[in-house]
């Protein structure tokens, strides 16, 4: 489980086409205290340690991500050189700083305006019909691994919904939501209250 409180900021320095997709991401974590088999959010995605290596400060870890995170994911998410948003696994006793979040991508939307307002930015984003009926204003959100919240939300004839965001300046100065831009992916995790409810909800209509 992870909280959606970006800690750091990674990179992917090389891929290896296995079984599965290998990838050693750099990352300024002290790898003492990544343990092998240890869980780490990338953009919103929970992958496994399995290799780590380097120094505090300058570290790396690899993991393998499946044919199926690769599907769901971003397109080009997995590049060389493509920067991610990592957070470490929640441990018990640890601040709660977002929302319980569990690192399986639900969809992916598409930004479609990224505009300034004050200091801080406000992204438009649209997500598919299956997504529409778990975003709500004032409700959460995860995007490329970021707890945020919704302002706005419009739903479309096309069953599709657009929901706005404001970053403020910190939340983009440590995460890679600052270089979002117009027709660019995310990778999107429904809040998992909004998921219960909603089944609690079908299960009530058809009883």
């Amino acid at each position: 489980m992870f909280t959606g409180i970006v800690t750091a900021l990674g990179k992917i320095r090389n891929r290896q086409q296995r079984g599965d997709l290998r990838c050693r991401i750099a990352c300024p974590f002290d790898p003492a205290e990544m343990a092998i088999g240890a869980s780490i959010a990338c953009s919103g995605v929970c992958l496994t340690v399995v290799e780590r290596g380097g120094s505090k400060g300058d570290a790396w870890f690899a993991v393998d991500v499946s044919a199926e995170s690769v599907r769901r994911t971003v397109p080009g998410m997995w590049d060389e050189g493509r920067p991610l948003n990592l957070e470490p696994a929640l441990r018990l006793g640890d601040e709660l700083g977002g929302h319980i979040v569990t690192g399986h991508v639900d969809a992916v939307g598409m930004v479609t305006g990224a505009d300034a307002e004050g200091d801080s930015t406000r992204l438009t984003i649209s997500a598919p019909a299956e997504l529409a009926p778990f975003i709500a204003p004032k409700g959460s959100i995860t995007v490329d691994g970021a707890s945020l919240t919704v302002n706005e939300v419009t739903d479309e004839a096309d069953g599709s919904v657009r929901f706005t965001l404001n970053i403020i300046p910190h939340t983009a100065e440590v995460t890679t939501l600052c270089r979002l831009g117009p027709e660019d992916r995310v990778n999107l995790e429904i809040d998992t209250m909004a998921r219960y409810l909603h089944r609690m909800q079908s299960l009530r209509a058809t009883a």
